[in-house]
């Protein structure tokens, strides 16, 4: 609770694992104060996918202006803060040293706490942004383009893994079966536009593991599967040689592949979400944008009597606000780390939210 005498406190938030630069004020009582974010993707696109030393050089590059867009959004000060949150782990190593580096340091020279906060679990927790946040507990599935995974969650901090991909993460298996068939970088928007001009029937591709009796994940077999589909459609024998798919099958192609991995979320994630007795699913990550996924998750769920909650669409990629929204609920769970000066940096390229054995 917070009153005239005891108001809420004011985080500023810095995400940089990968290749968008976020950043944003949260306060503990939940308000987005202002937030501002760039994606490097016109950067990466001649390259076909992020590379790694150019993002951490871009980082350093939009920080600060970002910063200043974000409190002239605001109307407060740099004073006015309270604590600095920043995304530790997982990420791209020089990604995450810049946002580190920079929000570290800054911190030092204002006297104000740093809260480390778990990329993952700034996702995990956006869907309690929107107008209609869940409760605790729930089941969540997280499924991005570096992740996949089924979490119990039964409140702040307290998550248990379910299951995880076994291989590539769905937002991975995507990207990697755009660029594949021929589609621009970046490749999981594509497909899934092209997807809606296609049949989702037309090719029978595996479903990895849809019964294999847990909550695991396998996409690099449906991965191979289109390969094998797209080098008969192009009359080729050999993955090195060029392929020239026409427009039809390529789109029947991706709309396959998309029901293949939408139906494989859908039946694990409410499967996991039923095993734990949870009445609420939430969904997070950038694959969480997907209308076929949300589409099919909203209606199997409803069936079951089951909540399914999304963040915004805004909020479904990696953005400062999750991070400062991650660090502000910290704060109010502790409010003792408003007395923290631990300024020793510590980056974690990978790091599990939490494990069967409890949090890494």
């Amino acid at each position: 609770m917070t009153s005239a005498a005891n108001p809420p406190k004011i985080v500023l938030g810095f995400e940089s694992s990968c290749d968008e630069t976020g950043v944003a004020l949260c306060t503990t009582d939940g308000r987005i104060l202002g937030q501002a974010l760039y994606s490097q993707i016109a950067m990466h696109k001649d390259y076909g996918g992020v590379v790694p030393e150019l993002a951490s050089r871009d980082h350093i590059r939009r920080l600060i202006p970002l910063m200043d867009e974000t409190f002239a959004q605001a109307g407060i000060s740099i004073t006015e803060v309270d604590a600095i949150a920043v995304t530790t782990g997982p990420g791209l190593p020089g990604a995450l040293m810049a946002g580190c580096a920079f929000a570290y340091s800054l911190a030092m020279g204002l006297d104000l706490p740093v809260i480390p906060v778990h990329h993952l679990e700034g996702h995990l927790l956006s869907p309690l942004l929107s107008i209609n946040p869940p409760a605790f507990p729930f089941t969540a599935l997280l499924v991005s383009g570096g992740h996949t995974q089924l979490m119990g969650v039964e409140g702040l901090g307290k998550y248990a893994l379910l299951g995880e991909t076994l291989d590539d993460a769905a937002g991975e298996a995507f990207d990697k079966t755009a660029k594949m068939i021929g589609l621009p970088y970046p490749g999981g928007p594509a497909l899934s536009k092209l997807a809606e001009n296609g049949n989702p029937e037309r090719f029978k591709l595996p479903r990895p593991m849809l019964h294999s009796g847990d909550y695991m994940f396998s996409f690099s077999g449906l991965k191979t599967a289109v390969l094998t589909t797209a080098m008969k459609l192009a009359g080729v024998k050999r993955p090195s040689e060029t392929m020239v798919i026409g427009d039809a099958d390529k789109a029947d192609l991706a709309a396959s592949f998309q029901a293949a991995i939408v139906e494989t979320l859908v039946k694990k994630a409410l499967a996991a979400c039923l095993h734990q007795d949870h009445k609420r699913l939430v969904v997070a990550g950038g694959v969480g944008a997907n209308t076929l996924l949300r589409e099919q998750l909203v209606k199997a769920a409803h069936k079951r009597g089951i909540d399914v909650y999304f963040p915004e669409l805004s909020l479904c990629t990696d953005n400062g606000a999750m991070i400062a929204f991650a660090g502000a609920m910290q704060l109010r769970e502790k409010p003792e780390l408003l007395n923290s000066r631990d300024y020793s940096m510590h980056t974690q390229p990978r790091c599990e939210l939490a494990a069967p054995s409890g949090n890494c």
